[in-house]
């Protein structure tokens, strides 16, 4: 799925190529990609047709694009969507599922989504233009310059939940992800059950440093692809990839002490780590209940 540095390239992207363009038409494909707009496909085109996009925003993994009449068009990739800027005139993509014409962006271009497994999705936020309604309960991401680093800290020290779960929780931080957490805890060497009430203030902000280091790293390098279905507006892959030192790589040597790395099942996903730079917490000793005896 594609993760925060994924979502900000393309949100970079489209900032640049659709800024002041107008929605001249709308052609839905498929009806699933717009399910979750209570108007239906008709409702939803005919809400964007003569609109003027005014921005390109993003809060964690979702984008929305603010509109001239206060409304925003707010999109999730899910598993593998794109978002493209193609000429009219561009082949169609195979699984190509909603087009939006627009006038005044680039010499005229169509914004496409595009998306395979169809676990993303478009819908219009009514007066969502500064902050949908519908995401508003998602915290910000440590990259957003007015995330709360204390406020942060002192919320994972009070949980006794593993740290990658609390780093996974929208409603703490947003965007970081499966590829990032793993990242991010490989080079703070904290393991990803470690509960947050056992860590020190100094572990958390470190290990908050190392995910926004990990982010910006690939920002820089357009993202982390693992196949073909990330890809930037342009249809162009990350190359992040290459630099990670968790992620995918189960059985290969740690690149800090040469340990095979290892890779368990997580929350529907995979953990990949250092058994030796990240040894696993001991458990928890049960807290058995005082009984009174009679005198």
């Amino acid at each position: 799925m594609p993760e925060l540095p994924e979502v900000e390239v393309v949100r970079a992207g489209l900032a640049r190529h659709v800024l002041g363009a107008t929605i001249t038409s709308v052609e839905v494909l498929h009806p699933r990609p717009v399910r979750r707009d209570p108007r239906g496909p008709q409702g939803f085109a005919d809400t964007l047709t003569g609109r003027r996009i005014e921005d390109a925003r993003r809060r964690g993994k979702y984008l929305w694009l603010p509109l001239d009449n206060g409304d925003a068009l707010l999109g999730h990739l899910g598993m593998s969507g794109q978002l493209l800027v193609q000429p009219p005139d561009a082949e169609p993509e195979r699984h190509l599922r909603v087009r939006l014409a627009l006038e005044g962006a680039d010499e005229g271009r169509e914004l496409r989504f595009v998306d395979q497994r169809m676990f993303g999705g478009l819908s219009v936020s009514a007066g969502g233009a500064e902050l949908p309604p519908e995401i508003a309960h998602i915290a910000r991401d440590p990259l957003d310059p007015a995330f709360d680093d204390d406020a942060f800290v002192a919320r994972v020290r009070r949980r006794a939940s593993g740290i990658k779960r609390q780093l996974l929780d929208q409603n703490l931080v947003s965007g970081v992800g499966n590829i990032y957490a793993d990242e991010a805890l490989w080079r703070a060497r904290l393991h990803g059950e470690r509960g947050g009430d056992r860590l020190t203030r100094a572990q958390v902000r470190e290990l908050l440093g190392h995910a926004r280091d990990v982010m910006n790293e690939a920002l820089g390098q357009g993202g982390t692809s693992f196949d073909a279905l990330y890809v930037n507006v342009n249809g162009e892959s990350g190359y992040f990839d290459r630099a990670l030192h968790a992620y995918g790589r189960e059985g290969e040597p740690c690149d800090r002490c040469g340990a095979p790395m290892r890779r368990v099942a997580f929350m529907n996903r995979s953990s990949y780590f250092c058994p030796v730079c990240q040894p696993a917490p001991r458990r928890r000793r049960p807290v058995v209940a005082r009984t009174s005896t009679p005198d």
